[in-house]
Protein backbone atom coordinates (compact mmCIF):
# COMPACT_ATOMS: atom_id res chain seq x y z
CA UNK A 1 0.00 0.00 0.00
CA UNK A 2 1.19 3.20 -1.05
CA UNK A 3 1.98 6.55 1.61
CA UNK A 4 0.50 9.40 1.02
CA UNK A 5 4.18 11.40 -0.48
CA UNK A 6 4.50 8.34 -2.87
CA UNK A 7 1.11 9.07 -4.49
CA UNK A 8 1.48 12.85 -4.36
CA UNK A 9 4.97 12.14 -6.44
CA UNK A 10 3.63 9.65 -8.97
CA UNK A 11 0.70 12.83 -9.46
CA UNK A 12 3.79 14.90 -10.05
CA UNK A 13 3.96 16.57 -6.42
CA UNK A 14 6.78 16.98 -4.35
CA UNK A 15 6.74 17.92 -0.93
CA UNK A 16 10.14 18.67 0.81
CA UNK A 17 11.60 17.13 3.60
CA UNK A 18 11.26 20.02 6.01
CA UNK A 19 7.78 20.79 4.79
CA UNK A 20 6.32 17.24 5.93
CA UNK A 21 6.11 17.60 9.45
CA UNK A 22 3.68 20.45 8.94
CA UNK A 23 2.05 18.57 5.96
CA UNK A 24 1.64 15.53 8.19
CA UNK A 25 0.28 17.58 11.03
CA UNK A 26 -2.75 19.65 8.15
CA UNK A 27 -3.39 16.29 6.66
CA UNK A 28 -3.87 14.22 9.70
CA UNK A 29 -5.96 16.86 11.78
CA UNK A 30 -8.58 16.95 8.79
CA UNK A 31 -8.11 13.26 7.15
CA UNK A 32 -8.31 10.29 9.15
CA UNK A 33 -7.10 6.88 7.59
CA UNK A 34 -8.84 4.03 6.24
CA UNK A 35 -9.04 2.29 9.51
CA UNK A 36 -9.80 4.83 11.84
CA UNK A 37 -12.91 5.88 9.68
CA UNK A 38 -14.02 1.95 9.49
CA UNK A 39 -13.46 1.91 13.59
CA UNK A 40 -15.67 5.14 13.43
CA UNK A 41 -18.02 3.57 11.20
CA UNK A 42 -18.28 0.29 13.61
CA UNK A 43 -19.12 2.56 16.71
CA UNK A 44 -22.09 4.79 15.20
CA UNK A 45 -23.47 1.11 13.71
CA UNK A 46 -23.09 -0.13 17.29
CA UNK A 47 -24.69 3.26 18.94
CA UNK A 48 -27.36 3.29 16.04
CA UNK A 49 -28.54 -0.40 16.93
CA UNK A 50 -28.11 0.96 20.97
CA UNK A 51 -30.74 3.56 20.10
CA UNK A 52 -33.12 1.59 18.03
CA UNK A 53 -33.30 -0.67 21.07
CA UNK A 54 -33.89 1.71 23.41
CA UNK A 55 -36.67 3.36 21.39
CA UNK A 56 -38.05 -0.11 20.50
CA UNK A 57 -38.35 -0.72 24.76
CA UNK A 58 -39.79 2.97 25.21
CA UNK A 59 -42.76 2.52 22.89
CA UNK A 60 -43.17 -0.47 24.77
CA UNK A 61 -43.14 0.95 27.64
CA UNK A 62 -45.31 3.52 26.33
CA UNK A 63 -47.94 1.27 25.42
CA UNK A 64 -47.88 -0.61 28.37
CA UNK A 65 -48.46 2.98 30.07
CA UNK A 66 -51.32 4.07 27.95
CA UNK A 67 -53.50 0.63 29.76
CA UNK A 68 -52.92 2.60 32.87
CA UNK A 69 -53.76 6.50 31.69
CA UNK A 70 -57.34 6.38 33.21
CA UNK A 71 -56.28 4.43 36.48
CA UNK A 72 -57.24 6.27 39.13
CA UNK A 73 -54.07 5.89 41.94
CA UNK A 74 -55.90 6.77 44.98
CA UNK A 75 -58.76 4.76 43.89
CA UNK A 76 -55.66 1.42 43.68
CA UNK A 77 -54.59 2.63 47.07
CA UNK A 78 -57.95 2.41 48.44
CA UNK A 79 -58.37 -1.07 47.00
CA UNK A 80 -54.88 -2.71 48.05
CA UNK A 81 -55.18 -1.23 51.73
CA UNK A 82 -59.25 -2.89 51.52
CA UNK A 83 -57.55 -6.22 50.83
CA UNK A 84 -55.21 -6.06 53.02
CA UNK A 85 -57.50 -5.00 55.84
CA UNK A 86 -59.59 -8.12 54.59
CA UNK A 87 -56.63 -10.66 54.90
CA UNK A 88 -55.25 -9.35 58.62
CA UNK A 89 -59.60 -9.76 59.62
CA UNK A 90 -59.05 -13.26 58.08
CA UNK A 91 -56.59 -14.08 59.70
CA UNK A 92 -57.39 -12.27 63.01
CA UNK A 93 -61.11 -14.53 62.66
CA UNK A 94 -58.81 -17.70 61.63
CA UNK A 95 -56.85 -17.21 64.82
CA UNK A 96 -59.85 -17.04 66.78
CA UNK A 97 -61.46 -19.92 65.76
CA UNK A 98 -58.52 -21.94 66.23
CA UNK A 99 -58.49 -20.10 69.81
CA UNK A 100 -61.93 -21.46 70.24
CA UNK A 101 -61.67 -24.97 69.31
CA UNK A 102 -59.19 -25.56 71.39
CA UNK A 103 -60.76 -23.97 74.38
CA UNK A 104 -64.03 -26.45 73.65
CA UNK A 105 -61.50 -28.85 73.46
CA UNK A 106 -60.11 -27.85 77.01
CA UNK A 107 -63.64 -27.89 78.22
CA UNK A 108 -64.62 -31.14 76.35
CA UNK A 109 -61.32 -33.15 78.45
CA UNK A 110 -62.45 -31.54 81.69
CA UNK A 111 -66.17 -32.21 81.92
CA UNK A 112 -64.83 -35.83 80.71
CA UNK A 113 -62.76 -36.17 83.33
CA UNK A 114 -65.76 -35.35 85.46
CA UNK A 115 -67.56 -38.16 84.28
CA UNK A 116 -69.78 -35.75 82.31
CA UNK A 117 -72.31 -37.70 80.86
CA UNK A 118 -73.36 -34.99 77.89
CA UNK A 119 -70.71 -32.58 77.15
CA UNK A 120 -73.02 -30.01 75.17
CA UNK A 121 -75.51 -30.07 77.57
CA UNK A 122 -73.46 -29.21 80.46
CA UNK A 123 -71.60 -26.81 78.53
CA UNK A 124 -74.72 -25.19 77.71
CA UNK A 125 -74.74 -24.52 81.68
CA UNK A 126 -71.25 -22.85 82.31
CA UNK A 127 -70.69 -18.86 81.60
CA UNK A 128 -68.33 -19.73 78.38
CA UNK A 129 -67.50 -16.28 77.86
CA UNK A 130 -66.47 -16.04 81.93
CA UNK A 131 -64.29 -19.13 81.33
CA UNK A 132 -62.88 -18.15 78.09
CA UNK A 133 -61.40 -14.39 79.80
CA UNK A 134 -60.26 -16.28 83.05
CA UNK A 135 -57.24 -15.86 83.78
CA UNK A 136 -57.28 -18.99 85.97
CA UNK A 137 -58.85 -20.79 83.26
CA UNK A 138 -57.87 -24.36 84.55
CA UNK A 139 -58.94 -23.93 88.40
CA UNK A 140 -62.03 -21.93 87.18
CA UNK A 141 -63.39 -24.32 84.77
CA UNK A 142 -63.08 -27.26 87.08
CA UNK A 143 -64.80 -25.16 90.22
CA UNK A 144 -67.39 -24.12 87.41
CA UNK A 145 -67.81 -27.98 86.66
CA UNK A 146 -68.11 -28.72 90.11
CA UNK A 147 -70.80 -26.27 90.61
CA UNK A 148 -72.98 -27.56 87.75
CA UNK A 149 -72.24 -31.05 89.16
CA UNK A 150 -73.92 -30.04 92.30
CA UNK A 151 -76.99 -28.52 91.17
CA UNK A 152 -77.43 -31.23 88.11
CA UNK A 153 -76.38 -34.64 89.14
CA UNK A 154 -77.91 -36.15 86.79
CA UNK A 155 -75.74 -35.03 84.04
CA UNK A 156 -72.98 -36.89 85.44
CA UNK A 157 -72.06 -40.72 86.50
CA UNK A 158 -72.24 -40.76 90.14
CA UNK A 159 -70.39 -43.48 91.66
CA UNK A 160 -72.32 -45.89 93.86
CA UNK A 161 -70.79 -47.75 96.55
CA UNK A 162 -71.99 -51.27 97.24
CA UNK A 163 -74.42 -51.04 99.83
CA UNK A 164 -73.46 -52.86 103.02
CA UNK A 165 -75.39 -56.42 103.67
CA UNK A 166 -78.36 -55.94 106.52
CA UNK A 167 -79.02 -59.11 108.74
CA UNK A 168 -82.02 -60.10 108.35
CA UNK A 169 -85.28 -59.07 110.02
CA UNK A 170 -87.59 -60.93 111.92
CA UNK A 171 -88.60 -63.14 114.51
CA UNK A 172 -88.77 -66.93 113.51
CA UNK A 173 -86.46 -68.95 115.48
CA UNK A 174 -83.05 -70.36 113.52
CA UNK A 175 -83.62 -74.08 112.89
CA UNK A 176 -80.39 -76.07 114.23
CA UNK A 177 -77.43 -75.05 112.30
CA UNK A 178 -78.79 -71.98 110.85
CA UNK A 179 -80.47 -73.61 107.94
CA UNK A 180 -84.23 -74.67 106.88
CA UNK A 181 -85.96 -75.22 103.76
CA UNK A 182 -83.79 -72.51 102.14
CA UNK A 183 -81.09 -74.05 102.08
CA UNK A 184 -77.73 -72.55 103.97
CA UNK A 185 -78.09 -69.69 106.64
CA UNK A 186 -77.42 -66.67 103.77
CA UNK A 187 -80.51 -67.88 101.76
CA UNK A 188 -82.41 -68.23 104.87
CA UNK A 189 -81.84 -64.57 105.98
CA UNK A 190 -82.64 -63.54 102.66
CA UNK A 191 -85.74 -65.32 102.73
CA UNK A 192 -86.73 -63.57 106.32
CA UNK A 193 -85.89 -60.05 105.22
CA UNK A 194 -88.85 -60.86 102.36
CA UNK A 195 -90.72 -61.38 104.66
CA UNK A 196 -91.26 -65.41 103.43
CA UNK A 197 -92.17 -67.89 106.38
CA UNK A 198 -89.48 -69.82 107.53
CA UNK A 199 -90.05 -72.86 108.91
Amino acid sequence: MKDIYSILKDAGVEIAEDKKEAFQKELYSNYKSVAEFSQKTDRIKELEGQVSTAQAGIAEATKKLEAYKDVNVDDLKGQISKLTKDLEDKETAWQAKVAGMEFDSAIEKAITGAKGKNAKAIMALLDMDGLRASKNRDADVKAAIEAVKKDNDYLFEIEQKPASYAGGTGTGAHQKGGTSKWGDANATAFARGMGLKIE
